[in-house]
């Protein structure tokens, strides 16, 4: 199997985009639905990375997009066809739209340049999602994807964005699942096989490279 390109060459922040996964207070928070993840998340250090990983791109002039997931109270439009959808329904914190549960989790800091793009269905941070297509409107070639979780939303993310012709690259310490062993084996044998692996300082260290987008005056 051939090598990447160098993670510099492939980082260059006019064309990156840093995409958070579920990053958001009722499912990595103190008081989140799904207690294990929340403190796999949070032990591991995968979210304070994240947190640092949207730091840098903020300095870097990388463009930050945080991909959420809610329902509405009535439920209207979810999913309902898998055993997951059925079981967050009777959670005790549920994912409702307009409520904490649905805000970027500390210690990650959203700013005004920022994108969120809330979603009410599916798996994926991108299917049918906004994410594509505010990609292309960005001129987007690299999505570094990080959050939550390794079991699902993660592995979606990089297989639709590779589906869609961008480089995917997985940060994986900042990356969180359960059982803790599953996601660098996760990450080993399947997100490496299409994405490039590296670490947050690496990613970081690409983002701090000259050449950032100029913000706006």
């Amino acid at each position: 199997m051939s090598s990447s390109p160098p993670l510099g060459d492939l980082l260059d922040p006019r064309h990156t985009v840093l995409l958070t996964v579920e990053c958001q207070r009722g499912v990595v928070g103190p008081d989140a639905a799904l207690p294990e993840l929340a403190l796999a998340a949070r032990s591991s250090g995968a979210l304070a990375n994240v947190a640092r990983l949207v730091a840098g791109a903020h300095d870097g002039g990388v463009q930050v997009i945080h991909a959420l997931a809610e329902r509405r109270p009535d439920g209207r439009g979810a999913n309902r066809n898998a055993r997951l959808f059925r079981a967050a329904e009777r959670l005790p914190v549920r994912q409702l739209t307009g409520t904490a549960a649905v805000q970027v989790a500390p210690p990650i800091e959203v700013t005004d340049e920022d994108l969120v793009v809330r979603r009410l269905h599916g798996l994926s941070p991108i299917q049918g999602t906004d994410v594509d297509a505010l990609l292309r409107n960005l001129g987007c070639r690299t999505l570094v994807v990080a959050g939550v979780s390794a079991n699902v939303a993660v592995p979606n993310a990089v297989f639709d964005a590779v589906n869609r012709g961008y480089t995917a690259v997985v940060p994986a310490d900042a990356v969180a699942g359960v059982p803790s062993d599953y996601t660098p084996a996760m990450i080993r044998h399947t997100l490496a096989l299409v994405a490039t692996v590296a670490t947050t300082d690496e990613v970081l260290a690409c983002f701090a490279l000259p050449g950032g987008r100029l913000r706006p005056e």
